[in-house]
């Protein structure tokens, strides 16, 4: 499973190391841009396996990649 992050997104930090702690063998990158520049300036968003996944800030985003991921 990919998840990509935009560096430009705000609110990822957080995020980003509570999957790399939690799902250490997932493929989880922090990009300099992933096309999502229209969702990414406003809200804290991921790309996971090509599928969009926004949120109102970095818990809530955290919450919906555990579902996707749970899903597999």
């Amino acid at each position: 499973m990919k998840i990509r992050f935009c560096e430009n997104n705000k609110g990822k930090g957080k995020v980003v190391r509570r999957l790399k702690e939690e799902f250490p063998d997932l493929d989880i990158k922090i990009k300099d841009c992933i096309k999502e520049c229209s969702s990414c300036g406003d809200k804290p968003m991921a790309r996971v396996d090509k599928e969009k996944i926004t949120a109102r800030d970095g818990d809530a985003l955290y919450k919906k990649i555990i579902e996707v991921i749970n899903k597999q």
